[in-house]
């Protein structure tokens, strides 16, 4: 198993340093939700089809590259709430190896 560090900044402001496997085909939602750094019932509301926007982050690092933003997160993400230039739905950020030492903070619970 290959694990990588990622630190997420809740939406408290608290940052986490939490480890996500890079085995097991998650993505950066699923990985908040595995370490309970949101409510219940606050982000990944859709499962992960980039069509609620409850799992927005902003991307604090600029030394990863990401994959570009697919049609469904653009559309989105110009829905949504608290959009900076910076944002990307967590569901579409696969973790791979690459992302070690990524740093990303969680947007403000739409309202």
């Amino acid at each position: 198993m290959s694990d990588i560090n990622i630190t997420i900044i809740d939406r408290e402001g608290k940052a986490h340093n939490v480890e996500a496997p890079t085995d097991m085909n998650m993505n950066l939602m699923e990985i908040v939700r595995m370490h309970e750094l949101a409510p219940e019932g606050t982000i990944g509301i859709c499962g992960g089809m980039a069509m609620c926007a409850s799992c927005q982050c902003y991307v604090l690092s600029h030394e990863h590259l990401l994959p570009e933003k697919s049609y469904e997160e653009e559309d989105m993400l110009d829905q949504a709430f608290f959009v900076e230039d910076n944002s990307r739905l967590g569901c579409q950020i696969n973790i791979t190896e690459e992302l070690e030492g990524l740093e990303v903070k969680l947007a403000p619970e739409s309202t």
